[in-house]
This record gives structure tokens, sequence and C-alpha cells, in this order.
């Protein structure tokens, strides 16, 4: 391996070249726009031998992955918030047809109003729609999540949603140590199905009636809740060959031998144990795989708790809580655990230390059992 400082864009760029995809289709948007502007940079140094497609628009980013995956080569692309909404439709498509599509959410609030800072509810809004998503640290996790993503896609037949916070990441410079070669641990794509050629038609995506439709999205879901076991195995196969590790591939637990467990996600984290190192009376418990959400960890993690204190950046509007919230409560239901939330960060607003510390002094000491709170303006 070789360590460099960079930022965490560049810290992809170096993963994506590593896997070496036959197509990448690009368009920038802030902040994810360092990645394709590195590997546009590598491409035109000879550094990678994919097609680089410079597309018009994000919904032809991820339309011209689709259809090379189609034909049973590996493709790749990056967007955020508003490119990824563009990008709506075609990634319900890409699901419904079991396409290993892998791509990079650098995530950054939704307008309106405009902003172009981090949060995470471009990708929260696309939790719904088949895909594997995996939520970073780090650049380092960044880097590393990227390779997993391509072995999780190509052994489940579902697309992979890699996702590290805009800026926080993107543009922050860490130690990283690259992988140089990945040797048998992703081997030369060979598609497990069957791939649009002109020798052998066939159709994909077709029209379906009701009765085929309603069985075939049951399909899928059995699929994507099956998937835990692929997103375990790729980061357990990766960690023995590279020395990497983050939890046990869906979830990292912290401290979390105390009373009070904090659940969170993303680059939060590092902040939150830092917290959590000043104190004695809580723990965290990181979301690594968020879709397919991997209750039974999170039950076992967080069963016997005093309370249990969500902090995440992204909000269900209409349900007065945050997403990942309402899916902790649903997997502790029945436990007796008190669940509480707290919406922080949207639009990139600071997250510091002490604004933590008192989301936990204030649930902790909440007479309700259950409360939702946003600091300094609820």
């Amino acid at each position: 391996m070789t360590k460099k400082i960079m930022e965490g864009s560049h810290a992809v760029a170096e993963a994506v070249k590593l896997v070496d995809p036959e197509v990448l289709a690009m368009y920038p948007i802030t902040p994810s726009t360092h990645i394709p502007e590195r590997l546009s940079e590598m491409k035109a140094d000879g550094e990678i031998s994919g097609e680089f497609i410079p597309v018009e628009s994000e919904f032809s980013a991820l339309s011209a992955c689709v259809g090379a995956t189609a034909t049973g080569v590996r493709s790749y692309t990056a967007t955020s918030s508003q490119g990824l909404a563009l990008m709506h439709e075609v990634i319900f498509a890409a699901a419904g047809m079991r396409l290993p599509v892998v791509i990079t959410v650098a995530n950054r609030a939704l307008s309106a109003p405009l902003n172009i800072f981090n949060d995470w509810q471009d990708s929260v809004s696309e939790r719904d729609s088949g895909w594997v998503q995996v939520y970073a640290e780090s650049n380092q996790e960044a880097h590393d999540n990227l390779i997993q993503s391509y072995r999780i896609a190509e052994d489940v037949l579902l697309p992979v949603m890699n996702c590290m916070d805009g800026f926080y990441l993107t543009h922050t410079y860490e130690p990283v140590d690259l992988i140089d070669d990945l040797g048998s641990y992703l081997p030369p794509y060979k598609p497990k199905h069957a791939y649009l050629d002109p020798e052998r038609p066939i159709t994909q995506g077709a029209w379906a009636l009701a009765n085929e439709y309603y069985a075939l999205r049951k399909e899928l879901n059995d699929v994507v809740n099956a998937s835990l076991g692929a997103v375990k195995k790729a980061h357990d196969e990766f960690a023995a060959k590279f020395g990497r590790a983050y939890g046990n591939g869906l979830i990292e637990e912290y401290k979390n031998d105390r009373g009070v467990a904090i659940v969170s996600m993303g680059s939060l984290c590092g902040t939150i144990k830092d917290v959590v190192d000043s104190r004695d009376d809580a723990g965290l418990v990181r979301v690594r795989c968020y879709r397919p959400f991997p209750k039974t960890d999170l039950k076992k993690a967080l069963e016997g708790k005093e309370r249990v204190i969500i902090i995440e950046k992204d909000v269900a509007l209409g349900l007065n809580s945050g997403a990942l919230y309402s899916d902790v409560r649903d997997a502790l239901y029945g436990s007796g655990v008190k669940v509480f939330d707290a919406i922080v960060g949207l639009g990139g607003k600071d997250v510091p230390m002490q604004d933590l510390n008192e989301i936990i002094n204030r649930l902790k000491s909440s007479g309700k059992d259950t409360e939702t709170i946003w600091l300094g303006v609820d």
C-alpha cells in the first residue's frame, strides 16, 4: 500500500482507477465535482483505460451506466443532491433490472432554498429504491467502500450507492493508505446474468402487468434484504486481505458498554467519538450499511440501553423526525428501550462537540418516552 495525504474525492478516484470500469459516465456537480475532474485527468494521462463519457446531465450519466452495465461491463459515476434527484427515474430502473451499477454520492442538501453544503437528505430520499447504501466516516473508508461495492453489486446483482459527506470528506485532506493491487479480491467482471449482445438478443426492463410486477417487486425486496450477507462478506474478506475493518461491516460499536447509546452515520461519527471520549455515560453505534437496514445487529447492540439517541442530518418531513430514527425505533419495537432523535447539520450547519453534549444531556434527562429536537430552533 501507498500512504498519501489527499482529499476524499481523490481517494475515491484512486479506488475507481484500481477497479478500472469500462465506462465512466460523468457530469460534475458540487461537491462531487473533484471526482470526475480527477478521473478525467487520469484518462488524459493514460492511467485508466475505460471510456470516459462527458454527458450532458446527471440523468444521462446514470442512463449511460445502466446501458453499459446491461452489456456486461463495469461502469461508474458520481453525483450529489439535485443531480441524484434528477437520476431518480433511472435509480429505480437500475435496481429493478438487477444491474450492478456503482455510484458515489457526495452528500449535499436539496433545495429550496438552494444550498451546496452537506446533509444526507439526497441519498436518504432514495432509501426505498432497491439500492444498497453504505456510508463512510473517513476518506480511508470512502476509498475502501468503493472497492467493496463492486464485490457486493456483482455478488447479488444490485446497484450500490457509496455515500460520503460533501466537503467534510470530499474536500478535506486526510492520510489514506491506497491499495496498489486488488489481487483476487476483485477479479475481472464476468456477468452472472444474460446481457445485451447483438448475437443473442434479449429484452431488459420490459413491460409487466400487475401480477408479474407485484411478484417481481416482492423478489427485489427479498434480494435487497438478503444482501446484508453480501455486504458483510465483502467487508470481512476485505479486512482479511487488506487489514482494515469497520465494525462488522454493517454497524460499528464504539465504547458501547454504557447506558446511553448514540446512533448516527457518516463523518459526524468522528466528532461523536470525540464527545464519547470526554464522557463516561454514552457510547456510539455507527450505522455503516443503511440499506438494507441491519435490524438484527442494531437490536442486539442496543438491547438493555437506558436510552438510545439518534443524531442525524436528514428529516422525514411530515413525520416530525428523521428517517434513521424511524428505522431504529422500528428495529427496537417491543424492547422497552426509549428512543430519541436530534435533527442536526441540515444545509451544512456546524455540529460542534458543545452541541452534541447539549443534545445528549437534554435527551438523557427528558421526561418523555420519545422526543425529537432541533437544537437552537425548536
